[in-house]
């Protein structure tokens, strides 16, 4: 490596600890519970839509941090070179501004809360971030027993989503909560493929995702059935009247569900070749999450 390219490749270091395509997962649930509310009511606080979401994406954040640093506890990130301990050296200080972060999140839920005079919203999301808490941290590190994804499918899902939907309407629908199960379906799709690339070192760490317990081939055949189900939903809710005919739409998105399957299929095997597949399902669940909020306000 040439002495110009160290800092191209630093900034590639720096860009991949940071995560932004990853905030997604806190834009996606308040667009969908926001939208639905609004397909209801024809009406929207905006004051308190950008706030839950300003809000969220520092939760987000407390969570990224988090989990680097319970990581780093546990030596499972001893050969990821973008973990922000590994790249700082100071775990203490990316603790301090996990916290801070955490801290300003709850700051804006206690606002929205003022506002309403309601403390749900407050209650709902505090309870995703101790859901949160428990897949890394100590001592409950659930991840480590494989409940990772179905701790991010009701943190990112049914929570999310539905305090999403009560910051706007202060009550509750059905619409609201079958959306709910889909976007917590492509949240968990993401920690799934996440670990396509890291079986030996989680397996190293004694953490039993479910990649590490079923192996890289069966995880492979496994994704078209996870993907396939969540248009299954979409398509049941809408027969169902559950979702406007509009939250079809969704369907566009099916390419990308088909790439992500294909690009596993052929590189599970690979972990430098496979280790993309999350940011592909990072996309698949933006794209879709997106396209389902835009065809229930139709």
């Amino acid at each position: 490596m040439t002495t110009k390219s160290l800092p191209t490749a630093n900034r590639k270091l720096w860009w991949a600890a940071i995560k932004p395509p990853m905030y997604s997962v806190a834009v996606i649930p308040i667009w969908v519970g926001s939208a639905i509310a609004w397909s209801e009511q024809h009406h929207l606080e905006t004051t308190i839509f950008w706030t839950f979401l300003g809000s969220a994406i520092l939760i987000i954040a407390w969570l990224n941090l988090t989990n680097d640093v319970f990581d780093a506890d546990t030596g499972i990130d001893v050969n990821k070179a973008h973990s922000l301990v590994n790249l700082t050296g100071n775990q203490p200080l990316i603790f301090g501004l996990a916290n801070s972060c955490l801290g300003l999140g709850c700051l804006g839920l206690v606002a929205i809360a003022w506002w309403q005079q309601d403390v749900t919203v407050l209650v709902l999301i505090l309870l995703s971030c101790f859901l949160g808490y428990t897949y890394q941290g100590p001592p409950f590190r659930l991840g480590y027993q494989g409940l990772g994804e179905i701790i991010c499918f009701f943190t990112f899902g049914p929570l999310a989503v539905s305090a999403a939907y009560y910051s706007q309407a202060q009550s509750w629908s059905s619409a609201m909560l079958a959306a709910s199960v889909i976007i917590g379906l492509t949240t968990s799709l993401i920690l799934f493929c996440s670990h396509f690339h890291q079986v030996e070192d989680d397996l190293a760490a004694g953490k039993r995702s479910p990649i590490a317990r079923m192996g890289t081939t069966r995880g492979a055949q496994l994704l078209p059935w996870i993907c396939s189900s969540i248009f299954s939903l979409i398509l049941m809710f809408t027969l169902l009247r559950l979702f406007a005919v509009g939250a079809l739409l969704t369907l566009i998105s099916l390419p990308l569900a088909v790439h992500l399957c294909r690009h596993v299929w052929q590189h599970h095997h690979q972990p430098d070749q496979v280790r993309n597949c999350k940011f592909i399902a990072v996309g698949f669940h933006f794209v879709s999450g997106l396209l389902l909020g835009l065809g229930l306000l139709v």
